[in-house]
């Protein structure tokens, strides 16, 4: 677990010019809205006006950012630019010619830093999965391989695959890995410890997803992008990178299978998304960076919201009609107080504490945690449960309150209780979005993700640190 000391001052809403109501009315919109928040941080004028995390997640933990972690590595794109290492015209083939396909396209030739960054390489889709099809030992040479439908330069189509050729070049052209850079560079000078990052198989860093970081270390970051690269007094990043990776470089259009949310469909940046108001950095399940530089603003937010467009739309209806709007000590407190009472309910019941239970998994249901026919076994300990998950997974499950264990290095916190002859248990991968339901009822059991994850069902994947999978992230 992170413990770190503040890295942005605190202040009321109201001497920062932000009504408390505004940021109630915020709340009370994401729960209207069926969004599950797992933390938010507001900061404006450089202090953190409102901050608050939904037991059992909590401010020290970091939390997987999914492709908000492209957001960081065009940072690192940007500092061996600016030490001269590379440049936005320099050529895939060039500074990796070991992956080069021997049946590359002329097209594949002109792929360039830009190409990669803007995501205009001139494929029509996200070629990740076909290009760990062609090479799945080489990803780079499987991106080089997956046909240009499109002219480089001319349309935007959401990439991933383009952000983990760009770590690759980083990682080359400094003779760093992706997290040994941004380490040294970036999280060390700014104070934020504990940094997490997912691997592919190899152990490379993802690049385009797979950094954990706290909410505040994401706040942070939004504040040194709103600040033009400058932290504590030094230039740690390049104003003139930095305005040029935010600014829209192509026209961004509605792309297959996500919602019409209109802060998509104003441009994209350098591995950043144009908003109506300023940018945002995005990543799956609702983690976001959003920045609004003509209002001295950044919010961060950890979430599980699946297929909604509430965000970051909900920030403009709410809470930008708040700023510079008289507040009172009275009203920072009852916001306070509820950002304080934040929390998700445990799972309601009986305790029963003589009960056990032994059951084994039906995984019929779409996207198991389990695989099928895994033993579930529970048995009751100290007020609450030890959930035995077939040979390899056991689970400390609270009562009436959370508890945590590490099966496998990474955090799960759980909570359970009997409704009738059925047991009921929540286990939150606590650093993730994700959380698996685990019903036992009778001999058979299920155990089902709220949200899927995108690399993969396996519950055991997901509590090992680092997680390390085939770089199948879509």
């Amino acid at each position: 677990m992170v413990t770190q000391r503040a890295l942005l001052p605190r202040s009321a809403p109201s001497a920062a010019g932000v009504s408390a109501r505004a940021i109630g009315a915020l709340l009370d919109s994401l729960e209207a809205q069926s969004v599950e928040c797992h933390s938010i941080m507001i900061v404006r004028r450089g202090h953190v006006v409102a901050e608050g995390w939904w037991a059992p997640y909590s401010a020290e933990r970091p939390h997987l950012l999914y492709s908000l972690t492209k957001s960081f590595t065009s940072v690192a794109v940007g500092l061996v630019i600016a030490d001269g290492l590379l440049s936005l015209d320099d050529l895939v083939v060039d500074v990796l010619p070991e992956h080069v396909p021997a049946d590359i396209s002329a097209q594949g030739h002109r792929i360039t830093v830009h190409h990669l960054l803007s995501m205009t390489t001139g494929h029509d889709a996200d070629s990740l999965e076909e290009a760990w099809q062609l090479e799945p030992d080489d990803l780079v040479k499987g991106f080089l391989r997956v046909p240009f439908p499109d002219p480089e330069g001319t349309r935007h189509a959401y990439d991933n695959a383009t952000t983990f050729v760009l770590a690759r070049m980083v990682e080359r052209v400094s003779g760093r890995t992706l997290p040994e850079l941004l380490d040294e560079r970036l999280f060390q000078p700014m104070g934020i410890e504990g940094a997490e990052w997912d691997r592919v198989a190899s152990g490379a860093a993802f690049g385009f997803h797979g950094l954990h970081l706290t909410t505040e270390a994401v706040a942070a970051f939004g504040e040194l992008l709103l600040c033009g690269g400058v932290w504590d007094g030094r230039q740690l990043v390049p104003r003139e990178w930095l305005e040029l990776a935010t600014r829209s470089h192509v026209e961004t259009l509605p792309l297959p299978g996500w919602s019409q949310n209109p802060d998509f469909l104003c441009g994209y940046g350098y591995q950043f998304w144009i908003s109506r108001h300023g940018y945002h950095g995005h990543g799956a399940f609702g983690q976001y960076c959003v920045v609004v530089p003509s209002h001295d603003l950044v919010i961060a937010l950890t979430a599980a919201i699946d297929q909604t467009d509430a965000v970051p739309g909900v920030f403009w209806d709410c809470l930008l009609p708040g700023l510079d709007q008289a507040g009172s000590p009275e009203q920072d407190e009852i916001l306070a107080e509820r950002l304080r009472q934040l929390s998700f309910v445990p799972v309601e019941g009986s305790a029963e504490p003589t009960r056990s239970g032994t059951a084994r998994v039906d995984a019929s249901v779409e996207g198991s945690a389990l695989p099928d026919g895994t033993t579930v076994v529970v048995e009751p300990v100290d007020g609450g449960w030890h959930l035995q998950l077939g040979p390899a997974l056991k689970v400390a499950v609270g009562y009436g309150e959370w508890r945590e264990s590490s099966p496998l290095g990474r955090p799960v916190v759980a909570a359970g209780a009997w409704q009738g002859d059925t047991f009921v248990a929540d286990l939150s991968v606590i650093t993730t979005p994700h959380r698996v339901r685990v019903v036992l009822s009778g001999d058979s059991a299920v155990a089902t993700w709220s949200t899927l994850p995108l690399t993969g069902p396996d519950l055991a994947l997901h509590l090992r640190s680092p997680l390390m999978t085939r770089p199948d992230v879509s």
